[in-house]
């Protein structure tokens, strides 16, 4: 007998539904990955394959976090702030911790949508004109020289551009530039000895976020709609399955 995948039963679209519809970064992300897995998850319940828990990012991350919260409470700029030129200090906020916070983050309810957009950002930094900076923490390991080229890292930048409106939207005065905290693990000891060596990079980018809005509205229309979208041409999970279903036929 074959494996059954069990239907997610929570977090499903109901068109008829009076309460706000929670839609996350991650699932605005999805749908501009690809209009048909993003269908199947959030209104028919059947989602990509899990995948496993980065959890030395999330240790770097929470790390990261604690080390800025030291700088933010004594209002101070963290010293690769002041090696970067960057005239800011971190942000300091009664709402903070909940801004963070997975499954919860900033939340702006889209009223034309009925659709409730939420997102959890790392830090944010304030600079000397009282403008926001979105930060975003990234972890690797590479001895190439990092840079935002590449097509995983244009889901990065959207991600800061999403952060960005969302802010906005909560009338906050964020400015354009963003900034990612790159940590990059070092492979070039000698041995272990129990401890990773990290370098520790900040690269800037300019966001955009004119998209957000009308991405918003295709997504409505997506849900409402009755018929399954058309995969991504890039989308592997669904050349896999279109794949496989062929050379078992």
């Amino acid at each position: 007998m074959s494996p059954k995948l069990a239907k997610r039963i929570r977090n499903i679209y109901d068109p008829k539904a009076e309460v706000p519809y929670q839609l996350s970064r991650s699932k605005i992300d999805l749908f501009v990955e690809c209009p048909r897995c993003f269908y199947l998850d959030r209104k028919l319940g059947v989602g990509r394959p899990d995948m496993p828990g980065f959890t030395l990012n999330i240790a770097v991350d929470h790390l990261l976090k604690k080390e800025f919260d030291i700088h933010r409470a004594n209002k101070e700029a963290h010293p690769l702030m002041k090696q970067y030129g960057i005239k800011a200090v971190p942000f300091e906020h009664v709402d903070l911790n909940k801004w963070r916070e997975n499954f919860v983050g900033m939340q702006i309810l889209h009223k034309p949508t009925n659709l409730l957009v939420t997102g959890a950002i790392d830090d944010i930094w304030i600079n000397d004109k009282n403008e926001l900076h979105i930060v975003d923490y990234k972890a690797t390991s590479t001895k190439e020289i990092i840079t935002l080229e590449g097509e995983y890292k244009e889901g990065y930048k959207r991600q800061m551009e999403i952060y960005e409106w969302l802010f906005r939207r909560a009338g906050f005065i964020v400015a354009n530039l963003g900034y990612f905290v790159y940590v990059n693990g070092r492979k070039d000891e000698r041995a272990f000895d129990g401890k990773l060596e990290f370098d520790v990079q900040i690269i800037s980018y300019n966001g955009n976020d004119s998209w957000v809005e009308q991405i918003i509205v295709d997504i409505k229309k997506c849900l409402d709609s009755l018929e399954i979208p058309v995969a991504s041409e890039k989308c592997k999970y669904c050349s896999y399955v279109f794949t496989r279903l062929e050379v078992e036929e």
